[in-house]
């Protein structure tokens, strides 16, 4: 599992927002940042501030991925024809392990990574363990059967505060899931407001 999971709080900490929309949220509760000095430190943020804070916020969302793979996947969105932005929360989306936590086979972004690295996921009948692997159109992704009666799983169809987004279609019964197409920003479900084109500034600036 990923080494920030435990840290998961502090990312909503420190962005003041609660980012996946989590009952637990501490944010729910202080609205100010982590620390002792976190109420005092409310300064005004300079537009890298500002930028810089986007780009964590949505690196974060995705499970905090590393400097290193969220560059690389912004390269590639800015290379494709298109809106950059728009492109890059495409690409992010079509990673399995969102799939996975959209399709609601797990309660997290975090434990769909650690479902997915393993083993409790086919992607069109093959066993697939890498959290980055990139869906396509079409593709069909399920739960393998000694796994659909785990806790996680089980927890995760509960979950009343979520809902499957309408480019995954999914059915619970089976625990069988289609990537129907590449989502455009305004379909991704997210809690908070995303920045995408602050991202683009951010890599553009730096």
């Amino acid at each position: 599992m990923t080494k920030r999971t435990s840290a998961k709080y502090k990312i909503d900490r420190r962005m003041g927002e609660n980012i996946w929309g989590r009952p637990k949220s501490p944010v729910n509760r202080r609205e100010y940042g982590p620390g002792q000095h976190g109420q005092r430190r409310k300064g005004k943020l300079s537009d890298f501030g500002i930028q810089l804070r986007a780009k964590q916020k949505l690196k974060g969302y995705y499970g905090d991925l590393t400097e290193k793979q969220f560059k690389r996947i912004y390269a590639e969105a800015a290379r494709v024809k298109g809106d950059t932005g728009e492109n890059l929360v495409g690409l992010l989306e079509r990673r399995l392990d969102a799939v996975v936590y959209r399709a609601k086979f797990v309660p997290t972004m975090f434990a769909a990574r650690q479902f997915v690295n393993h083993g409790h996921v086919k992607v069109n009948g093959k066993r697939v363990n890498i959290p980055s692997y990139r869906v396509k159109e079409g593709d069909v992704i399920e739960v393998r059967d000694k796994s659909k009666q785990l806790a996680t799983v089980l927890e995760a169809v509960g979950l009343a505060e979520r809902d499957v987004p309408d480019y995954i279609e999914a059915d619970h019964s089976k625990m069988v899931a289609t990537f129907v197409r590449q989502p455009a920003l305004g379909d991704v479900p997210y809690p908070v407001m995303m920045e995408p084109n602050l991202v683009v500034e951010y890599y553009a600036k730096n």
